[in-house]
């Protein structure tokens, strides 16, 4: 018996070695048979589906997919073609599995089975945020500029518009006095919106260092208890055992008391609103950071969610662009700190979206030491 396993594994056919070398592949990878049943799956596709390979091994391919998607046709013309085919960009998103789920489909006939096939899904989300997060980058540098330029050619007219207002006002009367008086105001909401961009333009680096994460949540939760969201119920699921975060400990402060407000807000005073505040350790995220040569690691994940009215479809490609808001009174600034600040630690921050659960998820590097830190800066 022995002979035999080490001649299958010489030989390449060792199906204890093939498994393990599937379950090691981070994509959804499974075979369908001639009935549409799965016949065999990896770890990646019970995650993807979220059922374990003997469910999926029970029922059709179809009660996991779409109705009418592309990857039940593009099985039966494999089947017929006898040739791989492919398909990018389609929605395999159930209610099982959270809603948008874009993947690119790998599907290939299986020689030693005829009646067989193999599909292989590629998850687009995190290209895409990968993606989107350089496009918020590249915004904040834009309002960057915009804000310097602000600074200069605003600010000081502004100063002299004031100072005359000021006056007028000695010598008005008293209806002339509303109107220095509205001048003034107006003047020091202006000046107060300038000095929040100027923020944008700080281009030094940030002084970090290893950061509890929890720490800081809890001190946002207090806060927000206290303050804006203390009718609304805050719901902590932390994974104790997670590693410190290489960060400044104020900025992520500000960052995260900047999403829960927006949760609250969101949620508008609803009886059944509440705030989910996770922490989690989620290897495998890697990403290319401006100015690094090498791709950084980025496994710690820390969400705000929420079961408020959620962001409008059209407005999530662009929620991290400065000046876009949904409030009447809001100046669009906030989500723009917030993608700045997370860029500048070397992260990403994204936006899902859906009706009665929305969630903004952050993704940034661990503390690994001083060598860590001196690469970083």
């Amino acid at each position: 018996m022995d002979q035999k396993r080490k001649a299958d594994q010489d030989s390449g056919k060792d199906p204890a070695m093939t498994r393990a070398i599937l379950d090691a592949v981070p994509h959804p990878v499974f075979t369908i048979t001639g009935d549409g049943h799965v016949a065999a799956a990896n770890v990646a596709a019970e995650a993807f589906f979220e059922v374990s390979a003997p469910l999926l091994r029970r029922r059709p391919l179809s009660d996991f997919v779409p109705f009418g998607t592309p990857l039940l046709g593009l099985i039966e013309q494999v089947r017929q073609r006898g040739a791989p085919v492919n398909e990018y960009r389609v929605d395999l998103g159930t209610p099982r599995n959270g809603g948008e789920r874009i993947v690119d489909i790998h599907v290939a006939p299986v020689s030693e089975h005829p009646d067989q096939v193999v599909v292989m899904l590629q998850e687009r989300t995190i290209a895409d945020k990968m993606d989107r997060q350089l496009t918020h980058r590249g915004a904040a540098r834009s309002v960057s500029a915009l804000a310097s330029m602000l600074a200069h050619e605003i600010k000081n007219p502004l100063s002299g518009i004031r100072g005359a207002a000021q006056l007028l006002e000695q010598s008005a009367d008293d209806e002339d006095r509303a109107l220095t008086r509205l001048i003034c105001e107006e003047a020091d909401r202006i000046v107060k919106l300038v000095d929040r961009m100027e923020v944008f333009s700080d281009e030094r680096p940030v002084e970090r260092e290893p950061v509890n994460i929890h720490a800081v949540l809890e001190h946002v939760r207090t806060l927000a208890a206290s303050g804006f969201a203390r009718h609304i119920r805050i719901v902590e699921e932390y994974d104790p055992s997670l590693p410190p975060v290489l960060a400044n400990r104020d900025q992520l402060i500000q960052v995260f008391l900047n999403l829960v407000k927006n949760a609250a807000e969101a949620i508008d005073g609803d009886q059944d609103g509440e705030i989910q505040l996770t922490t989690a350790f989620r290897p495998g995220v890697r990403l290319t950071v401006p100015g690094a040569s090498t791709r950084v690691s980025l496994p710690l994940e820390f969400c705000v969610r929420d079961n408020g009215k959620g962001v409008p479809d059209d407005l999530i490609p662009h929620l991290f662009d400065p000046f876009v808001t949904t409030k009447p009174t809001g100046s669009g600034l906030g989500l723009a700190l917030v993608a700045k600040i997370i860029g500048d630690h070397g992260g990403i921050v994204e936006c899902d979206s859906q009706p009665r659960r929305t969630t903004f998820r952050v993704l940034l590097p661990m503390y690994r030491g001083k060598s860590t830190a001196q690469e970083d800066n």
